[in-house]
């Protein structure tokens, strides 16, 4: 059976659209695979009813796979966000860290995210990372 076609045409022109690395399979692929199996198989031995329904089974897990990773992706996005909600509190409040073995300090005008690390922004625009704070202190 050539299923090359099938698999050239999702790669090559990038119909299928997928978060995976190039070279990787994603649910599209696959029932484009699948119905090219059906649609070019031998009249005179065709597909055993096992095997479309092995295949059916395992394009479904591949499908709650995809949309357990979504959710989970979500979760995590989620958690972040509350993350910076936690840290809210500390905005007008006056904090103090450790930076070179010298104590330094200064006040909190926003709570920020940036690539993966919730920093608090002082008021001159310097951001310190949340977990390095020792001390805070209202900021009157």
């Amino acid at each position: 059976m050539n299923t090359g076609s099938v698999t050239n045409t999702g790669v090559a022109n990038g119909t299928a659209q997928r978060p995976q690395l190039p070279g990787q399979l994603g649910k599209d692929d696959f029932l484009k695979i699948l119905v090219a199996q059906l649609g070019n198989q031998d009249p005179m031995k065709p597909m055993q009813d096992t095997e479309f329904i092995g295949q059916m089974a395992q394009f479904s897990s591949l499908e709650q796979m995809t949309n357990m990773n979504s959710s989970l992706t979500q979760f995590v996005n989620n958690q972040l966000q509350d993350s910076i909600t936690d840290h809210a509190h500390l905005i007008g409040k006056q904090v103090k860290w450790r930076e070179n073995d010298e104590l330094q300090a200064g006040k909190v005008s926003a709570v920020v995210y940036k690539e993966g690390t919730v920093l608090a922004e002082l008021e001159g625009g310097k951001q310190v990372n949340i977990a390095l704070l020792e001390r805070i202190e209202t900021g009157e």
